[in-house]
C-alpha cells in the first residue's frame, strides 16, 4: 500500500506487523495505542494516515483471536459464511461480525468473499483501502459518491431539523441521538447517528453501482432503508434479496425464529465467564437485528418472540432490550414493558440508563 500510494511507512508501523505475524499481543496492543495516538494528533504522519485501515484491521483480527475461545471463534465466523451464496459481497458491522469473517476469508481454502464493513464507508481512507484491495472485484465508491451522500443527508437532517423548529407540536422528525445545530446561520451536524447516516447512503451507492453482485449484511447499526428488500440468511440478512415481496412468508419469518431458537440451545447461555460473555452478546445482537427485520416486514409475533430468544441469550444487553422495549411502547403495551426493563435491572444493576427507563414506564404506566 505505501509502494503504491507513495508515502512514508514510519518504522512502527514494520514493527507493528511483524509483532502481529509473530503473535505478540502485548507488543502488538501496545504499538497500536502509540500508533492511534499519533494518528489522531496534530501533526499526524500522512503515511500513517493512508495505512490506518489496514492497521485497524490487522488489530481487530488479532483481538477477537486473542479474546474470543478458539471454537467459538471458527463457530461464529462459519455461520457467517456458510450462509453466503458464491459470489456475496459480505459487509460486517460489529467487531466480530466484521473481524472474524475477515480472518477466516483470508486463511480458508475455500471461496474468497470480498469483505468490507458498514461503519467506515463515510471515511475516505478506507475506501481507498476498499479501492486497493477489490478495485478489479467490483465499481467502488469515490470521492465523489462521498460528497454526494454527504450533501444528501445534510439536505434531508436540514428539512428535519427545520421542521422541528416550524412545528413544535408534531412529532419530531430528528432521529434520538442525531445532533443537528443551526450556528451562525450554518447547519452543522454530529454524532454516530449522523454519520451511520452517511455509511447507510454510501451502502446504497455501492450497491447501486453494482447491481449484478449480491450483498449481504450482518449489522451493527440499523440501516432500515435497506429492509424493505431485505430478508434473512441464516444468522444475518441478505440485501436487495430477489422477489422479496413473495419469497419473505410467514414460513420464512417462522423459520427465522426456529433459526435462533435451534441456536440459542448451542451456546453457553448464562455462563458468567467473560469470555463467553463475549460470544453471548455477539450472538444476541445477531438475533436483534433479525428482529428488527421481522417487525419492519410486520411479522410482529415472528419478531416478538425472536427479541426475547435474543434477551435470554444475553440479559444485559441494551441492543436486545432498548429495541423490544420499544416495540412494546410503540404499541402501547407499557404495562408488559416494565417487567421486560425490570429484568433487565435484576442483570445489570449498575446501568443507570436501564434505571432510568424503568423509571420513566412505572410514571407513564401510573399515569404521573
Amino acid at each position: 500500500m505505501a509502494k503504491q500510494f507513495k508515502v512514508e511507512m514510519p518504522p512502527e508501523v514494520e514493527r507493528f506487523f511483524d509483532a502481529a505475524e509473530a503473535g505478540r499481543w502485548d507488543e502488538l496492543k501496545g504499538l497500536f495505542a502509540s500508533l492511534k495516538h499519533r494518528r489522531e494528533g496534530p501533526d499526524g504522519n500522512e503515511g500513517l494516515r493512508t495505512l490506518w485501515p489496514a492497521i485497524l484491521e490487522t488489530f481487530g483480527v488479532a483481538e477477537v483471536a486473542h479474546d474470543w475461545p478458539a471454537q467459538k471463534l471458527l463457530d461464529y465466523g462459519d455461520a457467517m459464511l456458510d450462509s453466503l451464496r458464491p459470489g456475496m459481497v459480505y459487509v460486517g458491522g460489529t467487531d466480530g461480525g466484521r473481524f472474524i469473517p475477515t480472518l477466516l476469508n483470508e486463511t480458508s481454502d475455500a471461496e474468497h468473499y470480498i469483505v468490507l464493513t458498514q461503519n467506515a464507508l463515510a471515511d475516505a481512507s478506507y475506501l481507498q483501502y476498499v479501492r486497493f484491495l477489490y478495485g478489479d472485484q467490483l465499481a467502488t465508491l469515490t470521492d465523489e459518491d462521498s460528497q454526494q451522500a454527504f450533501q444528501a443527508y445534510m439536505a434531508d437532517a436540514q428539512a428535519r431539523f427545520t421542521h422541528d423548529q416550524d412545528h413544535p407540536d408534531e412529532p419530531k422528525q430528528l432521529r434520538p441521538g442525531e445532533d443537528v445545530r443551526l450556528t451562525d446561520g450554518r447547519f452543522q451536524v454530529s454524532g454516530q447517528v449522523a454519520v451511520m447516516a452517511i455509511n447507510e447512503k454510501m451502502l446504497e451507492a455501492l450497491m447501486n453501482k453494482n447491481p449484478a453482485l449480491s450483498f449481504a449484511l450482518q449489522e451493527s447499526f440499523p440501516f432500515k432503508s435497506t429492509y424493505p428488500d431485505a430478508a434473512p440468511l441464516g444468522p444475518i440478512m441478505e440485501l436487495r434479496a430477489q422477489d422479496v415481496q413473495t419469497t419473505f412468508t410467514a414460513d420464512t419469518a417462522a423459520g427465522a425464529l426456529n433459526y435462533w431458537r435451534d441456536a440459542a440451545q448451542q451456546l453457553p447461555v448464562g455462563s458468567d465467564i467473560p469470555a463467553d460473555q463475549e460470544v453471548l452478546r455477539a450472538y444476541s445482537k445477531l438475533a436483534t437485528a433479525q428482529a428488527g427485520l421481522l417487525a419492519a416486514h410486520n411479522f410482529g409475533a415472528e419478531a416478538e418472540q425472536t427479541y426475547r430468544v435474543a434477551i435470554d441469550i444475553c440479559p444485559d444487553s441494551p441492543d436486545a432490550i432498548l429495541p423490544y422495549v420499544n416495540l412494546l411502547v410503540t404499541q402501547r403495551r407499557l404495562a408488559e414493558a416494565v417487567p421486560v426493563v425490570e429484568a433487565a435491572v435484576r442483570a445489570a444493576p449498575d446501568n443507570q440508563n436501564f434505571r432510568d427507563l424503568l423509571d420513566t414506564l412505572k410514571k407513564r404506566v401510573n399515569g404521573t
